[in-house]
């Protein structure tokens, strides 16, 4: 078997986007650049590699994507200091969120789970916008993010990352790989990182930053063998995650379930067992078969103030998929069978919402692909679910290039899911509004699934400007809800209304980019984008709160010659500047408590310096948010947090201030 056949199966097994495409996005990633965009790709993807993973303090997943112009990063709340990515001006629940082509962040896990994953784990990440393939099932609606993890067959033998900043977080990232055959690779993750110090620097008696501790650690095995065409994966993680807010004076042991001091706890254990094979068949390397099987169970016991969480997920998911070729390599086919059992076993306060969940379906993908200017996905599934009922999933790409370094794309796609109200609304438990659901038909918390459309076209073009490189790209994207759980912040701030969609609800985004290579390893990244996201509440109809209009990116990068032993000086600037926002309804507060209809519009600035000494060392230092930018009144009724105008879950800009942090990286090659 050769080298070709073998590396299709591992993008087979890694790389979910658009299974016929993949073996050439695992080629540009070898490019220096750390942002890819392929022109020769049917979707819309882009991928984010090591490289530019090391321009920010990415310490997890959710920290990952400050310099990509793709994905909004927003703070969650005034007190757990979660970040929340958007994508097409929806949040990450409409986001498909997979590793290594399983699901990872869903369910149980929306609202933390970006951060349960090391940056230093990833080798890359790769964004797909619209409705993605559906070989990866029929939740996907804004999009798709896949994480790939560091093979153990590619790993070196050690590696270190340290971490410490201003705001007391400190973090220790050790990686071991070890080769034990010719055939068997195996890896050791281990990831620390802790807050140990009380900080208030808005001076509202609230801690800005959680005091945690999460252990994190990753067993992974590779097998390789060439010759028979085989590579299978097996991974073992377990994470221990603690988290403690509220205001300075909150004592755990003490005052936890009292009206002495509001505080809020949130532990998270979570087990994972995943596996995967790919067969590549003899002198057919276009043909392969592969079988993943993932199980998982995340627990999660949490309060906030009086309001009490617990939620407990456990999860199967297995894949079988086939890919060949109808007559000739322009013609492949995906085909295969996806079986997910859920058991959510859920409490809010006294309320029982526990559940279980099974979906068996099947899918067929098309690929039509002549080599050189155009290529088409068409794809469907069909799925019986105990809840959502039978169903059918169709998704089309397409890609055209029409002249010379310039590509259009158009996808178009459907999206179904289950909306977990109080897992993805957990902001929502630090405040004092009261959960109402107006619907009791439906089959999920009373609701009925959630449905859209999504369509979009994009086009991209490389050219020259005064010798250099450069490209722009413009992309537009609209989201159709059939329906919607809507989450109503709009009719009291005392209630929190969650009710089927009774009007339209869309979601119209455009992107526009350019990127120029100001000089020799100089360069700039630019992207103005524009949402028009609006939902028809009882009240009426209102862009959806915490969502800016209009946002501008911008990105320098320069970086010096590589001189003797790999020595060389990395710089890296990033702008962003967020418009106003809609907020929530605060009228009926006393005026103390009260926000205005639009908060202000303002400017967030990071940067980072690193400096390589040798092929195996180097250290950085950087900053966050450096011009000092913080929210008015991050926490209404602040002064008295058991009354009725309690509510840290109103945040629309950064609340801690400026940041700046220092680390080192060791390896051993």
């Amino acid at each position: 078997m050769n080298k070709k056949a073998i590396l299709l199966i591992a993008v087979f097994l890694s790389i979910p986007m658009f299974s016929q495409e993949n073996l050439k996005e695992v080629k540009i990633t070898k490019k220096q650049k750390g942002i890819q965009k392929s022109y020769t790709v049917t979707g819309n993807t882009t991928i984010i590699t090591s490289k530019e993973l090391l321009k920010a303090a990415c310490c997890n997943l959710a920290e990952s994507f400050e310099t990509n112009p793709s994905i909004d990063v927003n703070f969650t709340d005034a007190l757990t200091g979660t970040k929340q990515i958007k994508m097409l001006g929806l949040t990450s629940p409409y986001l498909m969120i997979t590793e290594e082509n399983v699901p990872s962040v869903r369910g149980a896990s929306q609202a933390y789970g970006l951060s349960f994953t090391p940056g230093t784990w990833v080798e890359s990440i790769q964004i797909t916008k619209g409705a993605g393939s559906v070989v990866n099932g029929y939740e996907s609606i804004s999009g798709q993010i896949n994480t790939e993890l560091i093979k153990p067959i590619n790993d070196i033998p050690f590696f270190l990352n340290a971490y410490g900043s201003t705001d007391s977080r400190f973090e220790l990232n050790t990686h071991f790989n070890t080769k034990l055959s010719d055939k068997w690779s195996s890896s050791l993750f281990l990831h620390g990182n802790a807050r140990v110090s009380k900080m208030d620097k808005n001076k509202d008696g609230f801690l800005d930053n959680p005091l945690a501790k999460q252990i994190n650690v990753l067993n992974r095995y590779q097998y390789y063998d060439e010759e028979k065409g085989l590579v299978s994966f097996i991974n073992f993680r377990y994470m221990n995650d603690k988290k403690q807010t509220g205001q300075l004076d909150f004592n755990t042991n003490k005052d936890k379930g009292t009206t002495n001091f509001w505080g809020s706890e949130i532990n998270t254990e979570r087990l994972d067992i995943s596996t995967k094979i790919g067969y590549v068949f003899k002198d057919m390397p276009y043909q392969s078969i592969g079988f993943q099987n993932a199980f998982n169970i995340h627990d999660q016991n949490s309060y906030f103030g009086l309001n009490q969480y617990n939620i407990k997920q456990s999860s199967y998911y297995s894949n079988l998929i086939f890919n060949s070729i109808i007559s000739n390599t322009m013609n492949k086919f995906a085909t295969g069978l996806n079986f997910t059992y859920d058991k959510y076993q859920e409490f809010v306060n006294i309320n029982d919402y526990s559940r279980a969940d099974t979906s068996i379906g099947a899918f067929f993908e098309y690929t039509y692909d002549n080599a050189d200017n155009f290529s088409l996905i068409l794809g469907g599934r069909i799925d019986n679910h105990n809840r959502l009922g039978t169903f059918v999933t169709p998704r089309l790409h397409a890609r055209y290039n029409p002249w010379d370094k310039a590509v259009l794309r158009f996808s178009a796609g459907r999206g179904k899911r289950s909306a977990n109200i109080f897992a993805e609304n957990q902001p929502l438990f630090a405040s004092s509004r009261t959960f109402d659901i107006l619907d009791s038909n439906g089959k999920i918390y009373g609701l009925n699934p959630e449905i859209a459309w999504n369509y979009g076209v994009s086009f991209a073009q490389k050219f020259s400007l005064f010798g250099k490189s450069a490209d722009v790209g413009f992309d537009f994207y609209r989201t159709d809800f059939q329906n919607q759980a809507v989450v109503d912040l709009m009719q009291s701030p005392q209630q929190v209304l969650i009710y089927n969609l009774k009007g339209k609800s869309t979601a119209n985004t455009m992107q526009f980019e350019f990127n120029y290579e100001l000089a020799q390893h100089f360069n700039l990244r630019s992207a103005y984008k524009f949402y028009d996201v609006n939902t028809d509440y009882l009240s009426g109809k209102y862009q959806n709160p915490l969502q800016a209009k209009h946002r501008f990116f911008g990105n320098l990068e320069y970086a010096t010659h590589i001189l003797e032993h790999g020595k060389q000086w990395k710089f890296d600037y990033t702008f962003n500047w967020i418009g106003q926002q809609q907020l929530p309804n605060t009228v009926s507060n006393p005026v103390n408590d009260r926000l205005p209809e639009f908060s202000k519009s303002y400017s967030v600035m990071n940067a980072q310096v690193t400096r390589t000494f040798s092929s195996t060392f180097e250290m950085y230092v950087g900053g966050e948010n450096i011009g000092n930018y913080k929210q008015d009144k991050a926490i209404l009724g602040s002064e008295n947090p058991f009354g009725p105008n309690f509510d840290a879950s109103i945040v629309y800009a950064p609340v801690f201030g400026q940041m700046y942090y220092a680390g080192l990286r060791f390896k051993i090659k």
